[in-house]
């Protein structure tokens, strides 16, 4: 049996924001589906909620307590036998990495097979590229992420956001902000090519409106320096620069740009502000010193330089914004890097998407309250090129 073609065509003749009615249309016609529903991760990365429910009609699943949760951490279809003979098949709907949620399909028993689980991991990886289309054209997909409303600063912001997770042959990436609905400062960019991959964390000064709009215009100036084909030295100063002609000094932002080559795991850096970098190679966990440099738009003309280093398969790095090592706790004790290395060692065994959720997670148990600085974290686990080809 294989009907990927014919559903395949549907999806995409679906008006954007019926994919759902479509597939569970096309399911019950081609495969007996029973029932179909998706749930979609919040921008907490905390619960799963159903697409076409009400706020307020039924409560969010847990991303940990539920079938539905532990399919979308494993990134697993799993299946589930009740409901007189049915079976329910929870199927990881993500995108190169960036998991978006849950697709649920209940089949008869005696269609329940290996041979249409195959099916049904198609139809959620289909579902998934559809949705990340549809979304340029309804607000359906982002309402359904919503637990609550996001300021007018974290809608901008995570509107500028790429997403939240990237996997290629050479890396994988996580990333995550806190607090998720009111953030306003932080943010982080990447773009990868053939022979490279270039990262971003910046965090503009200031709160709410003002400190996004600084950081938008600070990660525009970025993107469009790197667009022109611009080494990371010179995207800074172009952004610095930007920063300086809108601000005259009196705003500016903390920037940490990286710029690996895919086929070398040569890394080159600027250190334009206040986001740190830390290499776990093995059990060993230690911030890598580098030379810090102005951030970008507190003076006109600012010159910047690269720092080189090399990453090896198996290295992970971890970018953290200040609202993350300079949390200090109701004791007053600041996180600091003694309780950082620890947060990293704890979560080495975790794939990258699910390790900045999980070190943010430590650190609102640590801090005095979820509601204080910005936190952002990104996690790059390094494989590097294993056929020594480039590109």
């Amino acid at each position: 049996m294989n009907r990927r073609p014919d559903i395949e065509t549907a999806v995409r003749a679906a008006a954007p924001h019926a994919l759902l009615a479509t597939l569970r249309t096309i399911l019950a016609d081609a495969y007996g589906a029973l029932a179909v529903d998706l749930y979609l991760a919040d921008y907490g990365l905390r619960v799963l909620k159903r697409l076409d429910r009400l706020d307020g009609e039924e409560e969010p699943l847990s991303l940990h307590n539920s079938p539905e949760g532990r399919a979308f951490g494993s990134q697993e279809p799993r299946e589930q036998v009740g409901h007189g003979d049915a079976v329910d098949h929870y199927l990881p709907v993500t995108v190169r990495g960036e998991r978006l949620g849950i697709l649920t399909v209940r089949l008869p028993a005696a269609r329940s097979t290996p041979d249409m689980v195959g099916e049904l991991t198609y139809v959620a990886d289909l579902l998934g590229h559809e949705i990340l289309v549809a979304e340029r054209d309804t607000d359906v997909y982002q309402r359904a992420r919503r637990t609550a409303r996001l300021t007018l600063a974290a809608e901008m912001q995570w509107q500028l956001l790429p997403a939240r997770a990237c996997t290629a042959a050479e890396f994988a990436i996580g990333a995550q902000l806190e607090p998720a609905y009111s953030i306003h400062g932080d943010n982080f960019d990447w773009a990868a090519d053939a022979e490279e991959l270039t990262l971003a964390v910046t965090n503009g000064m200031g709160e709410g409106i003002q400190a996004s709009l600084l950081t938008n215009l600070a990660v525009n100036a970025l993107r469009n320096a790197r667009r022109a084909g611009i080494g990371i030295a010179d995207q800074a100063a172009l952004a610095d620069q930007a920063l300086y002609d809108q601000h005259r000094g009196a705003s500016h932002v903390s920037t940490l740009l990286l710029r690996f080559e895919l086929a070398t795991g040569r890394v080159g850096v600027v250190d334009a502000g206040s986001p740190q970098l830390w290499l776990q190679r093995g059990r060993t966990v230690r911030r890598m010193e580098l030379e810090a440099q102005l951030p970008l738009g507190m003076f006109e003309e600012s010159h910047y330089t690269v720092q080189e280093f090399h990453v090896e398969p198996g290295d992970r790095l971890l970018l953290l914004s200040d609202g993350v090592y300079e949390a200090v706790s109701p004791m007053g004790e600041s996180y600091g890097e003694r309780a950082l290395a620890r947060s990293i060692q704890s979560t080495r065994l975790l794939p990258a998407a699910t390790v900045p959720r999980a070190m943010l997670g430590e650190l609102a148990e640590y801090r005095v309250t979820d509601t204080l600085d910005d936190a952002l974290v990104v996690c790059l686990d390094w494989f590097g090129r294993q056929d020594g080809t480039t590109g």
